[in-house]
């Protein structure tokens, strides 16, 4: 059985790399294997999908749809732009913004709000927007692992690990892992200075964009307070923060039907902007990851960790966080992430020792490290088909003169942050 287990892991890892426009139905057709085959009962199928995870995503893709179209992103950058005297400190706030929007929205969903605005001031100023639009994609990258909404990995560590929101600011009387980020983020700024270092045109900006709706933005805020509040609730059944997210998209696609008396479009819209495919890859993966797990291979892949690390943690540590950098930079974090985590716990487990550094060593690698190559993040390639549409063909080198020293300075600061706070 492990033999099968692991030759049919190894073979959806493959195929997923080799075919990533259908990723989900590898995920999926390998988990029916698995429950097929006995090595995942059909009995625990409800245990092994955690469906907190998937509800949690589904309701904050929707609710971030209809965020954006109340237009109420271009007018917060709008009045950003207003603020800063020449285009190197707009591409600093306009990057630093997008990290912000990024910790409470998908990294992509953040790319196309603000990718737009600064395509029109490099048109406006006659440069070229390949600099800026991949400081606001690598950002995003960046502060999506801020918060327990900010990106699938965040969310998929908070379920796996019983964190709630404040647990991503302060845990067991210490600052947690949005701390590393922002450090992360701030240490980011000198880079984006030095990039632009030459642009010192002056910038004019008005705020034009009107809302249409502010409902949408209520919904976002009420979002974090409710998980805030969540946080708060000893024993609370374990969906509860899906239902919450869920909830809440609801209440805003009636509002949307409603206010549009009887118009479908907005509604309809945040339905269609749902990544169903992410929810199928995840959902297929948490089978595949319970397979590997009964069949005792994690058990076994986090044994070869501890004797690599000769049962020094910060050897472990510092192996997972620049090993997951260099994976990351080639491969989708969320099936990696979606593995790691039981191997990180089983490390933990083995040395008896608390999995949290460990755990935040893992996203800190896993999220920063995909901005290292343009293949390496949803965001990225976001951001690159965005400037092939305005005809600016972005070659590796290109972002890579980017992305290599903000991933170096920004995971460089989030491991020493983690290890000296938590080891």
């Amino acid at each position: 059985m492990k033999l099968f287990a692991l030759i049919l892991f190894v073979l959806t890892y493959a195929l997923m790399i080799a075919l990533p426009k259908h990723r989900p139905w590898v995920a999926l057709t390998s988990a029916a294997v698995f429950l097929v085959s006995g090595i995942v009962p059909l009995a625990s199928l409800r245990e092994a999908i955690d469906f907190n995870v998937l509800l949690m995503l589904a309701g904050t893709m929707g609710t971030v749809s209809l965020f954006i179209q109340s237009q109420m992103p271009n007018r917060m950058a709008e009045m950003i732009l207003k603020k800063t005297p020449n285009v190197m400190w707009v591409a600093v706030a306009m990057s630093l913004f997008a990290g912000v929007v990024s910790a409470f929205v998908d990294n992509v969903a953040t790319v196309l709000m603000i990718a737009p605005v600064g395509l029109a001031i490099a048109k406006k100023l006659g440069i070229s927007p390949v600099a800026m639009l991949i400081s606001i994609a690598v950002s995003s990258n960046l502060q999506g692992a801020a918060t327990l909404v900010g990106d699938t990995t965040s969310i998929m560590l908070g379920g796996y690990a019983g964190m709630d929101f404040l647990d991503f600011f302060f845990m067991d009387g210490k600052a947690s892992i949005f701390f590393a980020v922002e450090l992360g983020a701030l240490a980011t700024v000198p880079v984006i200075m030095f990039l632009f270092r030459k642009h010192r045109e002056p910038v004019n900006a008005a705020v034009e964009t009107a809302v249409t709706d502010y409902f949408p933005t209520f919904l976002l805020l009420a979002n974090i307070v409710l998980l805030i509040t969540a946080s708060f609730i000893p024993g609370k059944p374990a969906p509860t923060n899906g239902f919450i997210c869920t909830g809440l998209f609801l209440v805003g696609a009636v509002q949307s039907l409603i206010r549009g008396r009887g118009d479908r479009t907005g509604a309809k819209t945040a339905l269609l902007e749902i990544d169903y495919q992410t929810l199928c890859l995840l959902a297929g993966l948490f089978v595949v990851i319970a397979g590997i797990t009964n069949a005792g291979i994690i058990d076994e892949i986090s044994n070869f960790f501890v004797k690599l690390g000769g049962n020094n943690l910060f050897l472990l540590y510092t192996v997972i966080v620049w090993g997951s950098v260099l994976i990351s930079a080639f491969v989708d974090n969320i099936p990696y992430v979606a593995t790691m985590l039981p191997v990180v716990s089983g490390i933990a487990l083995s040395m008896n020792c608390p999995p949290t550094v460990l755990y935040f060593g893992l996203l800190t690698g896993a999220t920063l490290g995909g901005n290292l190559t343009p293949i390496g993040a949803s965001a990225n390639i976001a951001a690159i088909g965005i400037l092939r549409k305005e005809g600016y063909e972005v070659s590796t080198g290109d972002f890579m003169r980017i992305g290599i020293p903000f991933t170096l300075v920004a995971v460089s600061t989030g491991y020493l942050f983690c290890w000296l706070v938590w080891h």
